[in-house]
């Protein structure tokens, strides 16, 4: 066991700046889960996020020198504005690199407190880099977001107030993990404390850098990480973390982003308060592994990390949040196109509200409807609705899980195209800026006929488009060079069930 760590989180200086956050019990998720579910809420400091307590122990560590020269720090949001405020009250000279996708919210409030910005890059590696470059021009002092022992010992100033408040029975803390600093400092000082409490850390599913880091016995570099939940898109674990949740860790669960929203609402239903979605990603992991390993009268607690969110996003939350309670089940249905089917339809779903209805007409012989219907929470009543209307002449897919029909086509059902149009379907996605669909089409020029688009704009960093291209084969790879040359993700979907029912032709 590291004893230097519990000396410098049983040390730390955070509480200048930081302050003793709640840990408030959770009485609707807990009545739901028959558990005791605490929230250590974090999103209640000054900044909403647990990131000025590692930033403010680091930067009061350093000596008088250092602090002469400044500091500089990359950062999209929540390490930004903890480096900003703790760069306020020590009197340093702040110097916080941003992408140039930060939504505007989050860079007037570090202004606002007195650091100078500097936008670079579309993403958190591009803006690292070029601080470090910075850094060593400049003679600043880095402060590293999670990669630091300084840091990650104030970030476990968290597990010390929670053992502190709660000093019954506690069978396991959930951490949300982006670089790891937050898990590295809580597992330590817990497992030094109370090694009984399991350790579990939460993930997205699209940017598990820890879980498939452990998994390997090595860290690895993910090729992309996911978008939604911004405030953990780290494409590879810190060394320093890395090397204590290997040996304090107890397990990693991964969540989708149906799963964050469900919890970004819980949250709301028991604090009336709104997690952003790396907030949320702990009490997303608690409900499941409740719900995998069947447990109940536990004494859980969820670290809600933080709650700067932008309006914009709750929009998509709220629509897929009743997914990710497994609330709402979507399908697709083909329909005999004869007077009386839509009736007879309804009438097998035994009094099920119908929460979305989506159809156009094509043919004379089948219609294809998109539909979302109430379901009761549990996971199996997908399976069993469809088991119960495939016999009665309604061929089902299911489209619960499937992504391209959630985030686009569910807003183009009956945009079949009158004849055959030979459109080759992608996914792009695009860092997010003033004129950023303008300027992305005109990246593409006009060297591909557009067939299909479609594109909403959830305030987030990046955009997301579906578009379909008049292109011939021997034209893709150059279209692939063109995206690739942009920096843009991007995925073909010609084959996908949602596209080919409802926007192409018969799905395959």
């Amino acid at each position: 066991m590291p004893l230097r760590y519990i000396k410098k989180i049983l040390s730390a200086s955070v509480y200048d700046v930081a302050i003793e956050t709640p840990l408030d019990f959770a009485k609707t998720l807990s009545l739901r889960t028959q558990n005791q579910v605490f929230l250590k809420r974090e999103d209640l400091q000054s900044v909403f996020s647990f990131k000025l307590r590692g930033a403010y122990n680091k930067m009061k560590l350093l000596s008088d020198e250092q602090k002469k020269c400044g500091v500089i720090a990359a950062s999209a949001g929540n390490h930004a504005q903890g480096v900003a405020l703790s760069a306020q009250r020590l009197g340093i000279n702040a110097l916080i690199v941003m992408p140039t996708t930060t939504p505007e919210i989050k860079s007037q409030s570090v202004k606002a407190m007195g650091a100078e910005i500097i936008l670079f890059g579309d993403s958190y590696s591009e803006s690292c880099d070029y601080a470090y470059e910075l850094a060593k021009k400049e003679e600043r002092v880095f402060i590293h977001p999670y990669d630091d022992d300084d840091v990650i010992a104030g970030q476990g100033t968290v597990a010390m107030e929670i053992l502190r408040q709660h000093t019954g029975k506690i069978d396991a803390i959930f951490v949300p993990v982006g670089g790891g600093g937050l898990i590295a400092g809580v597992a330590v000082y817990s497992k030094f404390v109370r090694p009984d409490i399991k350790i579990i850390g939460v993930e997205p599913e699209d940017s598990d850098c820890l879980n498939q880091a452990l998994e390997a016995g090595e860290r690895k570099v993910l090729e992309q990480v996911g978008l939604f939940t911004d405030g953990v898109a780290v494409k590879q674990i810190g060394a320093e973390p890395f090397a204590l949740a290997q040996k304090y860790v107890d397990e990693v669960i991964t969540v989708s982003t149906d799963e964050i929203c469900a919890a970004i609402k819980d949250i709301f239903d028991d604090t009336r308060s709104i997690a952003e979605p790396a907030g949320a990603l702990a009490t997303a992991g608690l409900k499941k592994y409740v719900e995998r390993e069947n447990v109940t009268n536990q004494t859980l607690v969820a670290i809600d990390s933080g709650a700067n969110i932008n309006f914009d996003r709750l929009r998509y939350v709220a629509e897929r949040a009743q997914v990710g309670e497994h609330r709402e089940i979507l399908l697709a249905v083909t329909i005999p196109e004869k007077p009386g089917s839509f009736l007879h339809f309804c009438q097998l779903l035994n009094g099920r509200n119908i929460t979305e209805f989506n159809y156009r007409y094509f043919d004379s012989a089948n219609a294809q409807v998109f539909v979302g219907i109430s379901s009761n929470g549990e996971i199996k009543d997908r399976a069993t609705l469809i088991e119960h209307l495939q016999p009665h002449d309604f061929k089902v897919v299911d489209m619960t899980t499937n992504e391209l029909a959630k985030e686009h086509i569910r807003y183009m059902v009956g945009g079949h195209a009158p004849c055959d149009t030979t459109e080759v379907i992608y996914s792009v996605e695009f860092p997010e800026r003033p004129n950023a669909l303008l300027n992305f089409l005109t990246e593409l020029g006009g060297r591909w006929n557009i067939s299909l688009f479609h594109y909403r704009n959830h305030g987030a960093a990046f955009g997301k488009v579906l578009m379909g291209l008049q292109i011939e084969s021997t034209q893709q790879d150059d279209f692939h060079a063109c995206l690739k040359t942009l920096g843009f993700n991007f995925r073909e979907e010609t084959n996908n069930p949602a596209y080919r029912l409802f926007s192409g032709g018969q799905a395959k």
